[in-house]
């Protein structure tokens, strides 16, 4: 039997979601974040490759729609459950 000042770690579906949605919502901000460097790149002539940046402003943006589309219905979700309540 562990001590009384052990401490159990919170496992569950909770937190394995609010893990797996940052960990998306980080891939999120390093996708537009590499396409912002390369936008600077191409701006100044350093980038060899164009394509480059037109493949990682695309993964930005559809990742942003995604994350945008992920939102839109955990909130829609909440006000069905809301007005279920009421």
């Amino acid at each position: 039997m562990a001590g009384a000042g052990a401490t159990k770690a919170v496992t569950g579906p909770n937190t394995d979601f609010a893990g797996l949605l940052s960990k998306g919502l980080e891939s999120v901000q390093a996708s537009q974040s590499k396409a912002s460097d390369l936008a600077v790149q191409v701006a100044n002539g350093t980038l060899q490759d164009p394509a480059q940046y037109t493949m990682a402003s695309t993964e930005a943006a559809l990742g942003l729609q995604l994350t945008m589309a992920i939102r839109n219905k955990a909130l829609e979700a909440f006000q069905e459950i809301m007005r279920m309540q009421a």
